[in-house]
């Protein structure tokens, strides 16, 4: 690893001055501080980790919403196989105390998929409309390090609000409440850490945010299994202080994006940052050379970033086809741990395993994010995920160690293209409209999510709709990345007009 005490730009004097002038914010990161050093580590590896809580409100429903198991009472009217709605309550008891999910809890084990499928999808309905309002706040005024630490905050306290649901109806709102909060972690998280570093080390970087995403879904089974028969509120309690500890560390040790800062014309704030991640010594950093339009970024209304990154043509077509590749992927991604109840498999075991899988899809954005081309990987693992998730519904119930196998293939593939959607959304959109870009592409992840729960329960009935329909949206809906720019190895630009100039130019060459 390179040392980190680089000069981020030397001095007039220096030997560094022969080299030719950076001629764009990015080529300026890189030529200083582009080497990945020490403090640019630890600062990524604390952003990430974010991700971990992200992760454990996201599939927390996998346990406390279960229907837990029950066993009959009499023998002469009850078996093993009958509906648990058409027997007598004398008639049959649960295995374990009746607090240990909310389906016991509060008698929903025969309301319809609507109610039961109500908190998954009131979480994935907060993110929604959480990322659609706070989107934007990242890019205009907050910027991305208050915006982290304000979504973990509400995350952390409606997670401890939870526990203390006395209600269904009260229940989904706080868990919409949660999803509210949590709409922009992932987005602030991955746009800080690699905001900070070059072209070089992107996919690597934010490929740390999606390892923790993984940690953060693997606590899950061991808190669940650790709870085995204790009341579901417990498992949000435990999630949420560590949450709030997080959030101290974030106030006193993150930096904010040198450049956001940068771009909103806080340069002296910016300069003090890459003091930090650079050497002690004295260090000169001029910005005479950038072409920067700043007036373009400095937005005095929070929404001006998204009118923005829809005022031009070519911005608003890629928006969209990120966005629809997105919505399938997202069905995928947030439905098939819920679909892990419909199998007949330990839930456990199934939950670990989807976990693991995320770790090769981590593995292939880490080590090969810089020689895989995005459109082609994308399509190729959307067809694959799709392919596997139709072939568990032809299968049936019957062959259910296949069916996990099939079920592990569509959720890693849709993993893997979950990954390289953010990092090639980072790719296609300028500073100025990165973080807006990325939210609104996190909500098309998030409204895929929005119809999973409800199409999971429908599925306890028809695989159809749930193991099939998954199949088909992801399929399709992958086809859209078909016509986007390739962005392996591109330079970050900063402006709308830099990007417009590169993106013609490109073409010019091409032609």
């Amino acid at each position: 690893m390179a040392d980190s005490t680089q000069p981020l730009l030397s001095d007039s004097n220096s030997s560094e001055s022969k080299l030719p002038p950076p001629r764009s914010l990015d080529e300026t990161i890189e030529q200083c501080i582009g080497n990945f050093g020490w403090a640019q580590f630890l600062q990524a590896a604390l952003v990430s980790f974010a991700w971990v809580f992200d992760a454990q409100q996201t599939f927390i429903t996998v346990f406390t919403d279960s229907e837990p198991t029950w066993h009959c009472l009499d023998s002469d009217r009850c078996n093993s196989s009958s509906n648990l709605c058409t027997l007598p309550n004398e008639t049959w008891s649960w295995d374990f105390n009746p607090h240990v999910s909310t389906i016991s809890e509060w008698g929903l084990q025969c309301a319809g998929s609507l109610v039961k499928g109500l908190p998954a999808s009131s979480f994935f309905l907060g993110c929604l409309i959480g990322g659609l309002a706070l989107s934007t706040l990242a890019d205009s005024s907050v910027g991305r390090k208050n915006m982290l630490l304000l979504s973990c905050l509400i995350m952390s306290l409606s997670s401890m609000l939870t526990a203390f649901s006395t209600s269904i109806w009260v229940y989904a709102f706080l868990r919409f409440l949660n999803g509210f909060g949590r709409a922009t972690v992932g987005t602030c998280a991955l746009v800080l850490s690699t905001e900070l570093v070059g072209k070089k080390w992107r996919g690597q970087v934010g490929a740390m945010g999606f390892l923790c995403f993984t940690l953060g879904f693997l606590t899950l089974p061991l808190l669940g299994y650790i709870n085995n028969g204790n009341s579901w509120r417990y498992l949000y309690v435990w999630t949420s202080i560590p949450t709030l500890i997080y959030c101290c560390l974030v106030r006193c040790f993150v930096w904010e994006s040198p450049r956001w800062l940068i771009v909103k014309g806080r340069k002296e704030e910016a300069v003090s940052i890459l003091h930090s991640i650079g050497s002690s010594n004295a260090i000169t950093m001029s910005f005479s050379n950038l072409c920067l339009d700043v007036q373009e970024s400095s937005n005095p209304d929070v929404y001006d970033a998204l009118r923005i990154l829809v005022k031009k043509p070519w911005s608003l077509k890629r928006l969209l086809a990120v966005m629809a590749v997105g919505f399938g992927i997202g069905m995928v991604y947030y439905g098939m741990p819920l679909t892990l109840s419909n199998l007949n498999f330990n839930l456990y075991l199934g939950v670990v395993f989807n976990a693991l899988s995320e770790l090769p899809a981590f593995l292939i954005t880490f080590f090969f994010m810089n020689t895989i081309k995005r459109r082609e990987a994308l399509i190729g693992f959307t067809a694959l995920s799709g392919i596997s998730s139709v072939l568990i519904a032809s299968l049936g119930r019957q062959i259910g160690s296949l069916q996990i196998v099939l079920e592990l293939v569509s959720f890693f593939s849709a993993c893997t293209a979950f990954n390289m959607t953010l990092i090639y959304t980072i790719e296609l959109f300028p500073t100025c409209v990165r973080n807006s870009a990325l939210a609104m592409v996190r909500q098309a992840l998030v409204l895929g999510g929005v119809f999973s729960p409800v199409m999971v329960a429908a599925g306890r009935e028809n695989q159809f709709w749930s193991y099939v329909m998954f199949g088909l949206v992801i399929g399709l809906f992958g086809l859209f990345v078909v016509g986007l720019p390739e962005t392996r190895g591109s330079v970050l630009c900063d402006t709308m007009d830099e990007e417009e100039t590169k993106n013609l130019t490109k073409e010019h060459i091409i032609g």
